[in-house]
């Protein structure tokens, strides 16, 4: 009987930490964060109790939900780690309320990753909100002590396939706010990234070395790229973005990464965006110098400018700050890129840019139905815009506003 005692105790956490779904096809459970110990106070590090109840959720034969309730809760860091059993069907970490980072620069690891889900074939993140506590790494590199901890990204999906992250919520990410890396077939739905226009290297969605990954209905306010498309990236579609502020949407930079010997991105469209204010709209970014690769396949659609400093640009000159640059022409080669339906107003006179590499020029550059104003200055209130091509060769199609220099 001493031994009953025990293990009546054990069924009865069990039960108290899972609540199973009605039976039928979609039947599965519900793994509770609190349940495990998680509390809802913003206080106490709940990372133990999230990887405890993802650890029986991925193990479990039935499809399986973590539930984050709502309130506030303290993670220090947390990885995720997959493959899962789930019944066949995908883990979903479903988040009601808000997870924060520790206060002040540094706690959370030095992987430069705040939560990440890993090696997942099949995963839904859904719903809320993602607090990154930023403001304390940003002041501490604004002071360049160089003592400063490794920035870590909010969110990031590593080495995953088939994942849905859906309505989700980041705010002051130290570092990049929703990375794919390394993954296949991912979906970004419904993502809110606010940041501040001078926080920075904060991305708000960084595409790293993936394929056929979409991105729907983003609404993005942050100190650096809405999107940046690293190198290693293909048949990705982005649609229905907002931007601003920011630096816009950016392939690149390429032609700087370790331990690639080709950066390529092709077959990439970006289509319906809304650029306010931003430091660019449409970019291609690409460093100086031999390392070898390229650009191509890419569409650009249906974008409309709003007060932006540079609303298309290609850049093979990139290099911020004008510090370390690597000089000589960039290797990079961009060919096969498309320009339809853009419009709007540009905040410099300079509206279309292409600024190619001398020794790999860029072409098939194709320019159609673009209508771009600059608005110039208080006395000068309209002053017509005009373009810029340096060893960029392609055509134009319908009205082009300003006009092309190709």
């Amino acid at each position: 009987m001493a031994m009953a005692k025990p293990i009546l105790s054990l069924l009865a956490h069990l039960h108290a930490a899972v609540l199973f779904l009605p039976s039928g096809p979609a039947a599965g459970a519900i793994y509770n964060v609190q349940r495990y110990g998680a509390r809802p106070d913003g206080l106490a590090d709940a990372a133990a109790p999230f990887l405890r109840a993802w650890a029986d959720a991925c193990r479990s034969t039935r499809p399986a939900t973590v539930y984050v309730p709502p309130g506030r809760y303290l993670v220090s860091s947390a990885t995720f780690t997959g493959p899962c059993h789930s019944g066949g069907a995908a883990v979903t970490f479903a988040v009601a309320g808000t997870i924060v980072a520790p206060a002040g620069a540094g706690g959370r690891g030095s992987s430069g990753r705040w939560i990440t889900f890993e090696n997942m074939d099949g995963l839904v993140v859904s719903g809320g909100t993602l607090d990154g506590r930023g403001r304390a790494l940003w002041a501490c590199r604004a002071r360049r002590q160089g003592n400063c901890p490794t920035p870590t990204s909010s969110l990031t999906i590593a080495n995953s396939r088939d994942v849905t992250v859906s309505g989700v919520r980041s705010v002051d990410s130290e570092l990049f706010h929703v990375v794919v890396l390394q993954s296949h077939g991912v979906t970004v739905r419904g993502v809110t990234v606010q940041a501040p226009a001078d926080s920075p290297n904060t991305d708000g969605i960084h595409v790293h070395m993936s394929s056929h990954v979409s991105v729907y209905d983003a609404r993005i306010s942050t100190g650096d790229d809405c999107v940046s498309i690293g190198p290693g990236n293909s048949h990705l579609w982005i649609e229905r973005v907002a931007c601003g502020p920011g630096h816009g949407i950016s392939i690149g930079s390429l032609g700087k990464q370790e331990g690639m010997a080709v950066e390529a991105v092709e077959n990439v469209t970006v289509k319906t965006a809304w650029f306010t204010g931003t430091t660019n709209g449409l970019r291609i970014k690409t460093w100086g110098g031999s390392k070898p690769g390229f650009v191509r396949g890419v569409t650009f659609a249906d974008a409309t400018m709003s007060g932006v400093d540079n609303p298309i640009i290609i850049d093979q000159r990139y290099c911020p700050g004008d510090s370390g640059c690597p000089g000589g022409s960039s290797s990079i080669r961009i060919s096969d890129v498309r320009y339809v339906g853009i419009r709007g107003s540009s905040a410099t006179p300079v509206a279309v840019n292409f600024d190619c590499s001398r020794s790999n020029p860029c072409s098939g550059i194709r320019l159609q139905d673009v209508a771009l104003t600059y608005y110039g200055t208080r006395n000068r209130p309209v002053v017509a815009a005009t373009s810029y091509c340096r060893n960029a060769q392609g055509s134009t199609r319908g009205l082009v506003l300003p006009p092309s220099c190709l």
